[in-house]
């Protein structure tokens, strides 16, 4: 028997995705989760085929979701279903050990597909993501400066362009204010940009929020 687990936040999708899979796999359980708590939770205390996971969850990084998953179960396939942009989260999932990638915007018989591949020990990437994985295989391809970012870094960044507060991010994080801060001036450093305007506004333009 086929086990899915389907953790996105929003119940119209994990209906939609439910309706597609009971036509595809009539024999499938499925399971869901609406954050990141229970996605673990569930990950923890019971067995599942595939996990589809989308990385902008409530209350957590879906990205350290997901590295927790695999830490969890490090042969359970993951397969990530977002609505951010593939050419900045694909190639960081995917060395997080996502098996897959793939953009909310794609039909439902691409995520049938995508599923299939994934069930049978495959790995699911788009022809322009393939393209984009080769390239970044030569040392020329110049990286982004988020792309040196940490997954924690990143999840910081994210939420100060939210408009998230030191104080609100630690309370969130459950971390001390200086650590939040120490992770704030990395970010900055690493980026080469040292206000929060200049931060968010770099998210902005690369979709790192929506």
């Amino acid at each position: 028997m086929t086990r899915i687990l389907i953790v996105d936040d929003h119940e119209i999708l994990r209906r939609g995705l439910r309706e597609i899979f009971a036509d595809t796999f009539p024999k499938m359980v499925i399971g869901e989760a609406d954050n990141s708590r229970e996605a673990v939770d569930l990950t923890l205390t019971q067995d599942w085929c595939i996990i589809l996971l989308d990385i902008n969850i409530p209350s957590h990084s879906g990205l350290a979701v997901l590295e927790e998953m695999k830490r969890l179960r490090p042969h359970t396939p993951v397969l990530v279903l977002t609505a951010y942009s593939e050419e900045e989260f694909a190639i960081r999932s995917l060395k997080l050990g996502a098996s897959g990638f793939l953009n909310k915007s794609q039909t439902s018989v691409e995520v049938v597909a995508a599923v299939k591949k994934v069930l049978a020990g495959g790995k699911y990437v788009s022809a322009s993501l393939a393209e984009r994985l080769a390239s970044s295989l030569s040392s020329d391809v110049l990286r982004a400066p988020h792309e040196e970012l940490s997954s924690r870094e990143l999840q910081v960044l994210q939420m100060i362009a939210r408009g998230e507060a030191i104080k609100q991010i630690a309370a969130k994080l459950a971390l001390s204010d200086k650590t939040v801060s120490t992770y704030r001036n990395r970010i900055s450093k690493k980026m080469g940009l040292s206000t929060n305007v200049a931060l968010t506004r770099y998210a902005l333009k690369h979709r790192l929020v929506d």
